[in-house]
């Protein structure tokens, strides 16, 4: 069964909660196994914010699925392998990439995470959630500066999020990758997304007009070439 992995820059339920288009193409991708898909949310990288949770639930329940969520805090089972592997749909919250990936270490979860996405749960994300997928992603979550971070490496190269959102993302990136201090990688504007299907991207879509996915890979002589993607509108 192919693997999928939707990194998304922005966008989605918590930054248009008007604009579910994003949300609405991970669920359509989603290879169900037995009716409406099964998607679960991890809020780890927000500390489980409350606020967060709520307001997945309420886009998540507008959507042809059946939401859930998993706190590592507040775990919902003892057996978190099974509770794992049964989903259709594993969709990662923003927050700090960091703290998040130690979180999910400890637990076991970054192993549990690639098996199930060998067995065909679709792997999602937004900002931390993209992130993580790939082998480094430049990353704030050492407050004051925008910083390079060792993520899981399903996905090879690196991911930069809200490329056209913060106004250091796109200089930064750019130096990073043209200094050779990161992998040449992706980056996504809010509102687009990367659609890989067995490492491979296939797709990049976008939920408003003008978001925009990036290559980015070094030119040789000290800077970077930024290779702009086409992307499918979903909106």
């Amino acid at each position: 069964m192919a693997s999928q992995i939707i990194a998304m820059g922005g966008g989605g339920f918590s930054m248009e909660p008007a604009n579910l288009a994003l949300d609405r193409y991970v669920v359509q991708q989603a290879a169900t196994r037995n009716g409406r898909p099964k998607v679960c949310f991890l809020p780890t990288a927000s500390g489980d914010a409350e606020l967060y949770i709520l307001h997945f639930y309420e886009a998540f329940t507008s959507l042809d699925c059946i939401p859930s969520s998993l706190s590592l805090f507040r775990l919902p089972t003892g057996d978190l392998e099974d509770y794992i592997l049964e989903k259709d749909v594993l969709y990662v919250g923003g927050g700090n990439t960091r703290s998040m990936l130690a979180l999910w270490r400890e637990w076991g979860l970054d192993r549990l995470l690639v098996r199930a996405c060998e067995q065909g749960t679709l792997l999602a994300g937004i900002s931390a959630g993209a992130n993580c997928w790939f082998t480094q992603c430049s990353t704030d979550s050492i407050p004051g500066k925008l910083t390079v971070l060792d993520c899981l490496g399903y996905l090879p190269g690196s991911f930069c999020p809200h490329y056209d959102g913060e106004v250091e993302r796109r200089p930064s990136f750019q130096r990073m990758v043209g200094g050779g201090e990161i992998l040449p990688g992706w980056a996504c504007d809010d509102g687009a997304a990367l659609h890989f299907v067995d490492g491979h991207l296939v797709r990049a879509v976008r939920s408003r007009p003008h978001a925009q996915a990036y290559w980015l890979e070094p030119d040789g002589a000290g800077g970077m070439v930024e290779q702009p993607l086409v992307v499918v509108d979903v909106y």
